[in-house]
């Protein structure tokens, strides 16, 4: 069965099409009628019917280039990719310069693993088609081909370049994930196999274990890492992640331990901006505002348009009674992320405390608006491996 991924568009059919009216001006029936049934048929996506439509118009005029061509065309739609491409190659050898016919071919090809024969011209079709489905088409034959070719990391080029392009499309995000996730799994078998006692592959093993929830197998891998390497940078900041991130019932507190271990790492690297924000959101929970205000402070310090940072200290200086500072931080949290109703929320809040009430019920205004969209409207944070900024879940909105 041929899947969604590699349909045609209708455009294209029909562009396959357009020659075939030639035939009926010069003949009479049969052959006008099969011409109008076949057209109907695609358009209808009776791909059946049309194949026996053109079948048969393929027996009356076995030398017209424009029938084997749209034969191979419902050939392909079918996945009868064997017979498509015979179709398409004497269509090839009839009328060498109907559109997009080698490209066609090329799929068609690929579809049969093909792919050394299908590379020239897939590669050609993805770069020069203007057409946005053909070249999606032609794109995720490429990645196959590239694939099939054991050429990995130009099939995951080519994919980076298909979520651009198609940005909310499932199966070119799917078709990626897995593309990535096999190139991932390759590369990270050969680091196993050619350092098995690294700390590289501790601190994959540790990333791969903190990502599935499992704190404890993370913490082992971060902390062999440390035991070969005290001074690996990042390290100690991973360790502080994962205490903040458990959640078992019968587990210690666990936000002294992972302070402990974010200051740790400001020692071993003083420039890590995501250290020093956590250091600080954990101050300003605690209601130790001047630290988190430093330390915010320091993050930006160190990249300066970390959002969530900003909001952390626009909302520190509201606490500390100091709104008009706030401003400019919140704004520019703002400017970075338009779809940050934290942000909004917080900068209502400084109005409010400067007596600004015009300027607080906008901001209100947007926040609310931002809160009645569905989840997936609102983007996430550009850096989601910090803590994010959320609502005091204790404090009336106003």
């Amino acid at each position: 069965m041929l899947s969604a991924v590699f349909r045609l568009t209708w455009c294209c059919a029909i562009a396959l099409l357009l020659s075939v009216g030639s035939v009926r001006a010069q003949t009479a029936d049969p052959r006008g009628r099969l011409s109008a049934q076949a057209s109907q048929a695609l358009v209808e996506k009776r791909y059946d019917d049309a194949a026996r439509a053109f079948e048969q118009l393929r027996d009356l005029s076995p030398d017209v280039g424009e029938i084997h061509a749209s034969l191979g065309f419902v050939y392909f739609q079918q996945g009868r990719f064997k017979e498509s491409v015979s179709a398409l190659e004497r269509a090839l050898a009839l009328k060498r310069d109907l559109p997009n016919l080698a490209l066609l071919l090329a799929m068609a090809r690929s579809e049969l693993g093909r792919h050394n024969e299908a590379l020239t011209e897939l590669e050609k079709g993805f770069k020069a088609t203007t057409d946005p489905a053909l070249r999606r088409m032609a794109g995720l034959e490429l990645q196959r081909a590239y694939t099939g070719l054991q050429r990995p990391a130009d099939a995951v080029s080519v994919a980076l370049t298909m979520t651009r392009l198609y940005p909310t499309d499932p199966e070119v995000l799917y078709q990626a994930s897995r593309l990535h996730a096999n190139l991932a799994f390759e590369t990270l078998r050969t680091l196993a196999a050619v350092a098995p006692d690294s700390v590289w592959v501790h601190l994959a093993a540790g990333e791969a274990s903190e990502a599935q929830g499992l704190q404890d197998a993370a913490l082992a891998e971060y902390r062999a890492v440390l035991a070969a390497d005290p001074k690996r940078p990042g390290v100690h900041f991973r360790i502080g992640r994962v205490l903040l991130g458990r959640r078992a019932p019968d587990a210690a507190p666990s936000e002294p331990e992972a302070l402990k271990e974010f200051m740790t790492e400001l020692e071993v690297d003083p420039t890590n901006a995501n250290a020093a924000y956590e250091v600080a959101e954990i101050h300003r929970k605690g209601g130790e505002a001047p630290r988190a205000r430093a330390f915010f402070q320091r993050a930006l310090d160190n990249y300066p348009d970390f959002e969530e940072a900003l909001v952390g200290l626009g909302r520190t200086l509201v606490a500390l009674q100091d709104p008009r500072a706030a401003i400019p931080a919140l704004t520019r949290a703002i400017e970075l992320n338009p779809k940050s109703d934290v942000a909004y929320y917080q900068l209502a809040q400084a109005y409010r405390a400067l007596g600004d009430t015009a300027a607080q019920e906008k901001a209100l205004a947007t926040f609310r608006q931002l809160r009645s969209l569905p989840p997936a409207a609102t983007p996430g944070s550009p850096r989601p491996e910090v803590t994010k900024q959320t609502l005091d879940p204790d404090k009336p909105v106003r």
